[in-house]
């Protein structure tokens, strides 16, 4: 069905109050998820409330955090989040590093101790907002074969990254360092719809179609794309003094339990490197000259990276985003959450 994003993210915001999260940290979250679905990534939007809500409503989530903001160089500053609720932390990290940058044109800013915060996009566009360069990258729990394993170790370990233009549009690409992250094998549960056939493998570790069958991610580009995410592991994880790789806490394991993740921002200011109005024209320049590229046979036109997002949005800012009826109706219930997720298998049905 489809939900104005008005009323979509009154209803998010509602359902997590309601499970005790406090307003300002709620009005957050609410706007990450409801980023996620305006831009047509539902795996991170609204889907993902009721198991917010179970993990604030049994305490897996700090709701009164004793938060840390420390400068530690010029460009440098780590926020100890105390285990408060990821989607605000990180957004409350990206807010330091922008300041920083301002100042002195780079800035490096690790965010420790949160939950899951959410598409990264959301963040990296913070920083092209303010017309600078964002870099951003999360850990997550182990769920993909390292390549040449049979066995989990990394987690989807995603990068984001923007740059602003002088027309107001920003490049914008967020990547899990899989194939495709796992909320989208999420979605295609939702939907009882099959995956490609290279998302992921089996209890066997062969190829499956099958959503419900998936027992582990694989990598994007094999050895590649198991670089990037011990890479992402090593700078939001380790760097910052957390549990790494196969250590990292699961996301439904013990929702009593804090998860204590990491995110590093990246913020570079193009003013300190030569001409800020120079970069935005250029960055505006190249995306005219993928338009003017000669589409390949299927393609209508070459779309710069986050393109497609920025299309969908301005559909469903017309339309209505679409929601799946089952996750609507959760919305609109007086239910808090359906004890759906605590101790789950994270492939289980």
């Amino acid at each position: 069905m489809r939900v104005q994003k008005e009323n979509l993210k009154e209803l998010m915001k509602n359902k997590v109050v309601a499970a005790g999260l406090a307003e300002e940290h709620a009005e957050v979250l609410a706007d990450v998820l409801l980023h996620a679905d305006l831009r047509g990534v539902h795996s991170h939007g609204a889907m993902r409330v009721e198991y917010y809500a179970e993990r604030i409503a049994k305490g897996g989530i700090n709701l009164n955090p004793d938060v840390k903001f420390e400068k530690t160089g010029p460009s440098t500053a780590v926020l100890d989040a105390d285990n408060g609720v990821g989607h605000y932390f990180a957004k409350q990290g990206m807010d330091e590093a922008i300041n920083i940058a301002k100042e002195n044109g780079i800035a490096v800013v690790g965010v420790r101790n949160i939950s899951h915060s959410g598409a990264l996009s959301y963040f990296v566009q913070q920083a092209a907002n303010e017309k600078m360069v964002g870099i951003s990258m999360c850990q997550s729990d182990p769920m993909v074969v390292p390549f040449g394993g049979a066995e989990p170790y990394y987690g989807t370990n995603p990068i984001a990254f923007a740059a602003p233009s002088s027309s107001g549009k920003n490049i914008i690409f967020d990547m899990a360092t899989t194939v495709q992250a796992w909320g989208k094998v999420l979605h295609a549960r939702s939907k009882n719809e099959e995956i490609p056939d290279n998302w992921a493998v089996d209890e066997n570790g062969e190829p499956t179609t099958d959503p419900f069958k998936v027992k582990s991610l694989v990598p994007i580009a094999g050895p590649k794309g198991y670089g990037l995410m011990m890479m992402v592991d090593i700078l939001a994880g380790i760097l910052l003094g957390l549990p790494f790789g196969k250590h990292v806490s699961s996301m439904y394991e013990d929702l009593t339990e804090s998860r204590k993740l990491g995110q590093l921002h990246i913020v570079i200011n193009p003013e300190f490197f030569g001409n800020g109005e120079a970069f935005l024209e250029s960055i505006t320049k190249k995306m005219s000259d993928l338009h003017e590229i000669k589409p390949a046979k299927g393609f209508d036109k070459v779309l710069y990276p986050g393109e497609p997002n920025d299309i969908q949005q301005e559909a469903y800012e017309k339309e209505g985003i679409e929601v799946v009826d089952d996750i609507y109706e959760y919305l609109e219930s007086d239910v808090v959450h359906n004890n759906n997720y605590n101790h789950k298998d994270p492939f289980a049905k």
